[in-house]
């Protein structure tokens, strides 16, 4: 849920995070449960308060509206898909709200199971609520798909015939059911999540029931679903990335000050941008950003001028690259409190190039800078090499005397650099990337850590420490390399049916991106 509707948590929100539970609120023997509880419990908003409440989403709004349609019309499958932290549930919620349409949300983040996402949609749908009375028991056990079809049926029907007799006040409901099933993508990581997601896709087809409206919500695109199954294909939604104006509009919506919260924003936005979109990061970051920015005023209610904004940027300037670092969590080193070690690895890294050390014109987390070295030595490393290249020993054993190479070697060895720069950088699929940069992570901070555990100090790596230290979602960061043309997408390998990513970084970029992190590249680089 995006930040402009968390201080909103409707009624609907509550009851089907409280049902997923063990604190599930005893029913009210005065109030059973009917099929008005369907709907999002709360009066119906109008078409322009749920426009103006989310920034940058009017087109999505009002295609979902158009996809849904009028009442009791007959709608086909809608896949709502795009980035994390783009909108998809709060708005997909809200337009419901705002229809007043009896709906059915099941989420696969806390139904991890088949089991109990089937039961979740059974409960709500037969007005079922998990108490102390009933031994917190679902009111269908239901484990196979084609029982679900069965129970699904039977209770669809129920609930259809009840709004079809409703009073006249309640028929603005309509006879249709919706159900919102949220983070499909997650589903493919469940035990027969292949088999559990085709059939998902065929529901609609399989019941044959027009009172039935799904909507599926997924972080991934309508295309790694495809199948030839003969299913019929879900219309797709995109939720783009937010725009840099529509964060402004999102996190100025909730500000007493807005004036002073511009001035910030004007100065503090743009770098953030430059890492990451989410909304829940920027928050989090901004935030202390903000306190910072704010401690040198007594009156918080004021107008700032630009003087007051210089000084208030020099306030804040110092801090802002420590909490760039932390936006992914995983931070970098000090620079101001170089250590002798550290000290001692940069002058060998300037005698090894008989050169200065360069700094980098942009600025870039350290977990992005871990992933473009990553990339780069994927790309230039054979994978059959990476068990040696990356063992415990940390890198080949250059110690190894070779034998003198003959002539007729020397000359293969020439053709094969020749072949090898005409090829360009090799592809590499995520798999491996991931893995590379998980090992150079770590040896990254615990060969810079070595001076500090001889004198007793002891520093939490990325992989090594604790896990909390690790990024916040890496694949963000991979999408982010390649919005950069630091990567781009090459295609997929017919065998493997993955995407494969191809590094575009040039060795003179990657060794000074390894020296602002103060990592050996060289000792992991294959020279052939």
């Amino acid at each position: 849920m995006t930040r402009e509707d968390s201080s909103k948590v409707t009624r609907r929100s509550t009851r089907f995070s409280s049902s997923l539970t063990n604190d599930n609120p005893e029913p009210n023997p005065s109030h059973p449960p009917t099929v008005a509880d369907l709907t999002s419990g709360q009066e119906s908003i109008t078409l322009d308060a749920l426009l103006s409440s989310f920034p940058g989403r009017r087109s999505q709004i009002l295609d979902l509206i158009r996809l849904i349609g009028p009442l009791d019309s007959p709608a086909l499958p809608v896949m709502v898909y795009g980035d994390a932290s783009t909108g998809k549930t709060s708005v997909a919620l809200q337009v419901f709200k705002h229809l007043n349409r009896p709906f059915v949300y099941s989420s696969c983040r806390t139904c991890c199971t088949p089991r109990l996402f089937f039961e979740s949609i059974l409960n709500q749908l037969l007005l079922h609520s998990k108490c102390s009375s009933n031994g917190y028991a679902s009111a269908k056990r239901c484990d196979k798909p084609s029982d679900f079809v069965n129970l699904l049926k039977e209770a669809l029907s129920g609930v259809v015939e009840t709004l079809g007799s409703a009073k006249l006040e309640r028929k603005l409901m309509g006879k249709m059911v919706y159900l919102i099933v949220d983070h499909v993508d997650l589903i493919k990581e469940w035990d027969k999540g292949a088999m559990i997601l085709q059939f998902l896709f065929g529901l609609y087809s399989v019941l044959k029931m027009p009172q039935l409206g799904i909507i599926l919500i997924s972080g991934l695109p309508p295309d790694v679903y495809y199948s030839n199954m003969g299913y019929t294909d879900p219309i797709p939604v995109y939720f783009p990335e937010y725009s840099e104006e529509e964060l402004r509009q999102i996190f100025l919506k909730s500000q007493v000050n807005k004036k002073l919260y511009s001035a910030f924003l004007d100065v503090a936005l743009r770098p953030f941008c430059r890492v990451t979109r989410r909304v829940e990061e920027l928050s989090t970051s901004l935030s202390s950003l903000f306190r910072k920015y704010c401690e040198p005023l007594d009156d918080l209610s004021i107008s700032p001028n630009e003087d007051l904004k210089r000084r208030l940027y020099s306030n804040l300037r110092p801090h802002i690259t420590s909490c760039l670092n932390e936006v992914f969590r995983v931070s970098g080193r000090p620079r101001d409190g170089d250590t002798r070690g550290e000290r001692r690895q940069k002058a060998s890294y300037s005698s090894e190039k008989g050169e200065e050390l360069e700094v980098l014109d942009f600025h870039m987390s350290t977990s992005a800078k871990y992933l473009l070295i990553a990339a780069f030595l994927a790309s230039r490393n054979p994978a059959t090499l990476d068990a040696s290249m990356f063992d415990s020993t940390g890198g080949m054993d250059n110690r190894k005397r070779k034998r003198k190479a003959s002539e007729k070697s020397m000359e293969k060895k020439e053709m094969a650099e020749q072949e090898a720069v005409m090829k360009g950088p090799g592809s590499f699929p995520l798999e491996r990337l991931l893995a590379i940069f998980q090992c150079i992570a770590s040896v990254g901070d615990s060969s810079l850590g070595e001076e500090e555990d001889e004198e007793g100090e002891e520093e939490a790596t990325g992989y090594d420490k604790e896990s909390n230290n690790m990024m916040s979602d890496i694949l963000l960061q991979v999408a982010s390399l390649c919005d950069a043309n630091f990567m781009i997408k090459s295609g997929s390998c017919p065998l493997e049916g993955s995407i494969r990513y191809r590094s575009m970084v040039s060795e003179d970029l990657s060794l000074k991106v390894a020296r602002s992190l103060s990592f050996p590249l060289s000792k992991y680089l294959y020279r052939r």
